[in-house]
């Protein structure tokens, strides 16, 4: 006859991190770091362009750069299996004219 064994799930302590958990969970940090990341460029981005107050082709150069980093944020927010990006871009008071150059190229 054959000893009994606890399942494994209950031999093991909870407290205990598992080498998978552990990588989870660094990975999910870098997740939020380059998220958080994105929108600090987001938010100095559109600071800059509200504050210019010069020639147009300045203003051209902050939309495209405005626009860039939007798209980086865009990108990052659905590699955290996010799909709606509406009520980040309203948070972040996106204008349309920068919504309209993302993707764009010149």
């Amino acid at each position: 006859m054959s000893p009994l064994h606890a399942p494994r799930t209950l031999a093991e302590p909870q407290h205990v991190d598992s080498g998978e958990a552990v990588l989870k969970f660094e990975l999910l940090e870098e997740l939020d770091a380059a998220v958080s990341r994105c929108e600090h460029q987001v938010e100095a981005a559109l600071d800059a362009l509200q504050a210019w107050d010069g020639p147009a082709a300045g203003r051209a150069a902050l939309l495209d750069w405005a626009a860039d980093a939007v798209w980086r944020l865009v990108v990052q927010h659905e590699a955290c299996d996010c799909a709606d990006h509406q009520a980040l871009l309203e948070r972040l008071h996106v204008p349309p004219q920068v919504m309209a150059r993302i993707g764009a190229r010149h």
